[in-house]
């Protein structure tokens, strides 16, 4: 899936989660899910789930961990779309 398709998808996923509006707005592959967007670990944990359902895949424990920014996410969700 090309990278921009796949932020647009992700930005509408982790849309309801965000904590800090000027973050969201200059989302990047650069952008941190805690750090920078203010997301807690429960709010992760939803995200994650709805990754999932978005792009009909399967987490493990491990891609999850490794979950923590967008470029790791989308590099993730590639990695699964083209298993």
């Amino acid at each position: 899936m090309k990278n921009d398709t796949l932020i647009v998808k992700l930005k509408t996923i982790i849309e309801p989660y965000i904590q800090d509006e000027d973050a969201f707005k200059n989302l990047s592959e650069e952008t941190d899910f805690v750090k920078d967007l203010k997301i807690n670990s429960a709010n992760l944990v939803d995200i994650i789930l709805d990754i999932e359902d978005e792009f009909d895949i399967r987490l493990e424990n491990e891609d999850m961990e490794k979950m923590l920014d967008v470029k790791s996410a989308m590099a993730i969700v590639n990695t699964k779309l083209n298993a």
